[in-house]
């Protein structure tokens, strides 16, 4: 299972790289969004590695046999759950924008984090 170390290194990371390629890719330079962007895409993973490991699901664990991208459901369910960023960014700093800038933004925070939870940790 998943050390509690672990988990907190993971969301860190999913923190950064979040900010880093809301920045890079989406071309976002607002303190505000950047900070909602890597807060939400450390609070999925978190959330999502808190409840695997206290219902201690090790099934989720198990990645799939495809050597480029050797994904689990566990590292999914980041993704997912990272991609909630549009909540954290929609009542915040994105309230005014379109749905179109505000979803490619909560879907650049997922692919972010489940990226790092598939190839970082």
């Amino acid at each position: 299972m998943i050390s509690w170390g672990s988990i907190a290194y993971g969301a860190a990371l999913s923190a950064v790289a979040a900010a880093v390629a809301v920045a890079l890719a989406l071309r976002e330079r607002r303190p505000g969004v950047l900070l909602a962007a890597a807060l939400a895409a450390a609070a999925g993973p978190l959330a999502w590695n808190a409840i695997l490991r206290d219902v201690n699901a090790p099934g989720f664990f198990v990645d799939a046999p495809f050597a480029a991208l050797p994904a689990s459901w566990q590292d999914t369910g980041s993704g997912v759950f990272a991609a909630t960023a549009a909540l954290a960014l929609g009542l915040g700093p994105l309230r005014a924008a379109s749905g179109r800038r505000l979803a490619l933004v909560a879907l650049t925070c997922g692919i972010a984090a489940f990226l790092v939870d598939v190839y970082l940790y």
